[in-house]
């Protein structure tokens, strides 16, 4: 049981720092202008299927796609087109807001639906953290692009689906394979357009490719080995991390300021986060 735990508690940080990653490198292609969002969509879901049919060969002499499926494709996709199209008319604090709220709505939802209703723990957990990360965006704050809202929160929702339907798989990394090639089949056409309706910089399709083999493919099949110790109500809290992580990564990689909102906000989400992974068994 305590190495299951252990486990859980690796891949989902893992998955965690690469979901963080992406958000660095879509902020910055993006808001420095370096590519535009279609041409950044496309690049980064054949990026991650290229990559994971690699990872695939190198450790089972072969690829499989038969695994997945069309559902988890489509979901896949309906999360990445929005993500980066809703970024260029949203601040990075109100598209967190908007994004990772409505991932909580969703998976939360998933279990109440089916009768797994959470814990009065997980429910403080989820109010505390919440008020961590409002803390930490309420500078950045505005009245948001009604459309890019829209967008975002469709992409929370379809996020919040693609990990609900990873919860069952018993071959994480197949499966992620499997969507990732099923979506690739579904974007191609996507990159014609964006090819002449875009435009990109060298360093731009650079950072599309790091998110899509990196932080994209590698990174959502270690996300699916994770789900498989997590309740969906506790795989949509823990998320509630990947603003904190980006942040620290902005103060890092992107030269931003680290200031005492950062130190306490992350208390915070940390406080309320460890709240829903601790609670006593029932």
């Amino acid at each position: 049981m305590l190495r299951s735990s252990t486990s859980t508690i690796f891949w989902t940080s893992a998955a965690l720092a690469a979901f963080a990653s992406n958000s660095i490198l879509c902020r910055f292609a993006l808001g420095r202008e370096l590519i535009d969002p279609w041409s950044f969509t496309v690049i980064r879901i054949v990026s991650g299927a290229v990559a994971l049919w690699l990872i695939s060969i190198a450790r089972h002499n072969g690829s499989d796609f038969r695994s997945g499926s069309w559902q988890s494709a489509i979901a896949l996709l309906a999360y990445a087109v929005p993500f980066s199209v809703a970024y260029l008319h949203l601040t990075a604090g109100t598209g967190a807001l908007i994004l990772f709220g409505s991932v909580q709505l969703t998976m939360i939802g998933s279990d109440m639906v089916r009768g797994k209703h959470p814990h009065w723990m997980e429910w403080i957990g989820l109010l505390v953290a919440l008020s961590g990360l409002a803390y930490l965006v309420a500078p950045g704050i505005t009245s948001p692009d009604p459309i890019s809202a829209v967008l975002m929160g469709c992409a929370g929702i379809s996020w919040g689906i693609y990990s609900i339907r990873g919860k069952g798989v018993a071959a994480p990394l197949a499966a992620t394979s499997g969507n990732f090639a099923r979506a690739t089949l579904i974007v191609a056409p996507m990159f014609f357009v964006s090819a002449g309706a875009g435009s990109a910089s060298s360093e731009g399709i650079l950072l599309a490719v790091i998110s899509g083999a990196a932080a994209s493919g590698a990174g959502y099949a270690v996300w699916y080995t994770a789900l498989r110790g997590l309740t969906s109500t506790r795989a949509g809290i823990v998320q509630l991390f990947v603003p904190l992580i980006a942040a620290a990564g902005g103060v890092a990689f992107l030269g931003e300021p680290a200031t005492p909102r950062l130190l306490i906000s992350g208390t915070v989400i940390s406080g309320g986060v460890a709240l829903t992974i601790l609670r006593p068994k029932d």
